[in-house]
C-alpha cells in the first residue's frame, strides 16, 4: 500500500482533467493505496510569489494543508493540461508559493547543490495537449515536462517514474477519451 496524492492542476472542474483524477483515483484506491487529493481549482491562495524570495508571504491555510499531504505522500500525481508548452499558470504559482526553501529543498554553504528536502518520494505527470506527442517532446523539447520532472521534483529530491501525454485532445473522440481514462485507471492499478 502506498500514500498516493494526486495533484489537480486545471482550474475548471468540468475539464477533462477531472475525469483523468477520476480514472487514476479509482485505480489507485482498488490497489489498496490511500488516497489525497489536492485540487487546485478549489484552493484559496494568491498564485503570485509576491517577493519572491527576499521575504516569505505568509501561507494561506489552503497551501499549509497541502504541504501537509505533500510531506504525507510517497506518490505524487501530478495531473494538468498543457498550455504554451507549460502547465497552466495557477498549477506554476502553485509550486512556487509552496516548494520554497527549507520546506522543499535547502540550500548548502560552499555547494550549488540543495538538500533535497523531498527525497524518498516518486511521481508520475498525466497531462493534456493539443499539439502532437511527438511534437511536443522533440520539436517544443518537453519544457513543461522537464520543468516538472527535473527543474522542480528531481531539484527536490522527487523520482519521477512516468509520464504520460494524451494528444490530441481538441480533436479526440468519445471514444479515444474512453480509452485514455481506462488506460489511465490501468496505470494507476499498478
Amino acid at each position: 500500500m502506498k500514500k498516493v496524492l494526486i495533484i489537480n492542476g486545471h482550474p475548471d472542474k468540468e475539464s477533462y482533467c477531472f475525469g483523468l483524477h477520476a480514472s487514476y483515483k479509482k485505480g489507485s484506491l482498488e490497489r489498496g493505496n490511500q488516497v489525497r487529493e489536492i485540487i487546485l481549482a478549489n484552493m484559496d491562495f494568491n498564485p503570485i510569489l509576491k517577493y519572491g524570495y527576499r521575504k516569505r508571504t505568509e501561507l494561506e491555510p489552503d497551501l499549509l494543508a497541502a504541504w501537509e499531504d505533500i510531506q504525507w505522500a510517497e506518490h505524487i500525481v501530478w495531473i494538468y493540461p498543457t498550455w504554451w508548452a507549460m502547465p497552466p499558470a495557477l498549477l506554476k504559482g502553485f509550486i512556487e508559493r509552496l516548494f520554497l526553501p527549507g520546506f522543499a529543498f535547502e540550500y548548502q554553504e560552499k555547494s550549488p547543490f540543495p538538500k533535497k528536502l523531498l527525497s524518498g518520494r516518486t511521481s508520475e505527470i498525466i497531462s493534456t495537449m493539443d499539439s502532437p506527442t511527438w511534437y511536443y517532446k522533440w520539436i517544443v523539447s518537453d519544457i513543461g515536462g522537464r520543468l516538472i520532472r527535473k527543474d522542480i521534483g528531481a531539484f527536490c529530491g522527487i523520482k519521477n517514474i512516468r509520464t504520460t501525454y494524451l494528444a490530441v485532445l481538441k480533436t479526440s473522440t468519445q471514444k479515444q477519451r474512453k480509452k485514455w481514462l481506462q488506460k489511465i485507471e490501468t496505470i494507476a492499478k499498478k
